[in-house]
């Protein structure tokens, strides 16, 4: 299903971020990969407000940030498991002003222990075997909601939805975790002084 923004967000982000929440409450393995700004679950009130700030100015439609930072709550509450792989770019791309980006990669330094949290870094350096693509989230194989600049798709079809289970399986052959996640991490927050 191909569902435009505008149309999604004309009254705003409430309901949006509220059919997520549903979708995220039945959802137990989440596998998401970014290559522009951290997901909604990960971001911090002061990058979401950032952002959403660019996304309403650009699309025309009303801000509500507060319903995007409530997701996060699936992180604490268990039976859900997030598996995120980030682009490095996504370390470093300015999307809000210093104090808020430090705060924001600081906080994935905080949810990475969480045992709810998987996080793994693409490095400029690694050798592709996929290219970048635009953000994806594959919940618990059944379902794909990709993020275009204009649209949301939900693809369903079986063989679409074990493409992005590939395609999530070749980034995350490429990405580091741990220790040198958290130096890609540190080393962006220090390239921030």
């Amino acid at each position: 299903m191909y569902l435009e923004w505008r149309r999604l967000h004309k009254d705003g982000m409430r309901k949006v971020q509220q059919d997520w929440n549903t979708l995220h409450e039945r959802t137990r393995v989440c596998r998401v990969y970014v290559s522009n700004v951290p997901p909604g679950f990960l971001q911090t009130p002061a990058f979401a407000t950032a952002l959403m700030e660019q996304i309403t100015r650009f699309q025309g439609t009303p801000d509500d940030v507060a319903a995007r930072v409530a997701r996060s709550r699936f992180l604490y509450e268990g039976g859900h498991l997030y598996v995120v792989l980030l682009e490095e770019s996504v370390l470093r791309y300015r999307t809000a002003d210093p104090d808020a980006m430090r705060g924001q990669l600081r906080h994935l330094l905080a949810v990475m222990p969480l045992a709810s949290v998987s996080l793994g870094i693409i490095p400029f350096t690694a050798q592709r075997t996929v290219w970048p693509l635009e953000a994806f989230y594959v919940h618990d194989d059944t379902m794909a909601v990709v993020e275009t600049l204009t649209a949301e798709i939900k693809v369903t079809q079986p063989r679409e939805v074990a493409d992005y289970a590939k395609a999530f399986a070749g980034l995350a052959s490429m990405a580091v975790y741990g220790d040198a996640a958290r130096a890609l991490i540190r080393a962006a927050i220090d390239a921030l002084e």
